[in-house]
């Protein structure tokens, strides 16, 4: 039953995403608006977002950042169904640009494996399918509540192509990419997701305390893996979509042996990224849930559920 729930799902995404790109601009433009006028859950949690790290803007600054932001994230969804549903070699058309190409090669042909770190930023999707015409590589995800969802996400990503296993954040998974570093293979991790209590270390995150996977690092310091960290950015003004990718050699300290260390060189890292492009990371996540112990903060979204 969960198979054909995912089936039909994806046959939903697949229909959607075969109107025209004009037409589906529009709607995503609409669903921005409306998330703004309904203060819908992505509006709430951006808009804290914004109150948290940019007390610097006025309320009309922080209101145009908050449209910008809204109507890039709904854009990206629909780009999203598009990546999902077609071949990956057809949507890799769509990627005009590659910064750093070079320093990616010259690290898979380095026997100490790589760490492919991967933020929020742009459109992951897109880079995971370039990703996959590269290497092989294993992908560490965090699964969704849904069963459904899963097998949904499983099938829409096998659509990538190439040698691609997909790894469940656990700890069988990480077990699972330390050894396939440690025969010198490739691995991809979104390292900006808020980790479990007990499972990170805080460190400033666009001036804020944010508890910030250790992971990484670990796995990094274990294996002595390069770290990269990529990207791929939605080009302005291109419709429909192009993408420039992006890969950039990440600072030594993500795996230096102490952890707070590391979370902070991969916080500072992320932070440089995103704020190439503002509107395009991620800011409809609650990335400052868990407080510092002992700091006396409450969690910033309480009020919003």
């Amino acid at each position: 039953m969960t198979e054909v729930a995912a089936a039909l799902l994806y046959a939903l995404a697949w229909s959607v995403a075969r109107l025209p790109w004009p037409l589906l601009r529009l709607l995503a433009d609409g669903v921005a608006r409306l998330s703004i006028t309904l203060n819908g859950r992505e509006a709430r949690v951006a808009r804290r977002n914004l109150e948290l790290i940019r007390p610097d803007l006025d309320h009309a600054a922080r209101d145009a950042l908050l449209r910008d932001i809204l109507r890039t994230t709904a854009r990206q969804a629909f780009e999203t169904l598009r990546l999902w549903t077609r071949p990956g070699a057809r949507n890799l058309t769509d990627l005009v640009e590659i910064h750093g190409e070079a320093l990616f090669d010259a690290a898979l042909a380095d026997d100490r494996g790589l760490v492919v770190a991967a933020p929020h930023m742009g459109n992951w999707e897109m880079l995971n399918q370039w990703l996959a015409s590269k290497t092989p590589l294993a992908i560490l995800y965090r699964p969704p509540e849904s069963a459904i969802g899963e097998a949904f996400l499983r099938r829409v990503r096998a659509n990538a192509g190439g040698d691609v296993e997909q790894v469940r954040a656990e700890a069988a998974g990480v077990r699972t990419l330390l050894k396939r570093l440690q025969k010198g293979g490739v691995v991809g991790i979104l390292p900006d997701q808020q980790p479990k209590a007990g499972e990170g270390e805080f460190a400033p995150f666009f001036g804020k305390q944010a508890l910030t996977m250790t992971l990484l690092g670990r796995l990094a310091e274990r294996s002595r893996a390069r770290v990269l960290f990529c990207w791929c950015e939605r080009l302005p003004g291109s419709s429909p979509p192009r993408f420039a990718l992006h890969v950039q050699a990440a600072p030594d300290a993500v795996a230096d042996a102490d952890p707070q260390r590391a979370v902070t060189a991969l916080n500072a890292g992320v932070e440089v990224i995103a704020r190439r492009d503002f509107a395009q990371y991620q800011w409809t996540y609650k990335r400052y849930t868990l407080r510092p112990p002992g700091s006396g903060e409450e969690n910033p979204y309480l009020d919003l559920y």
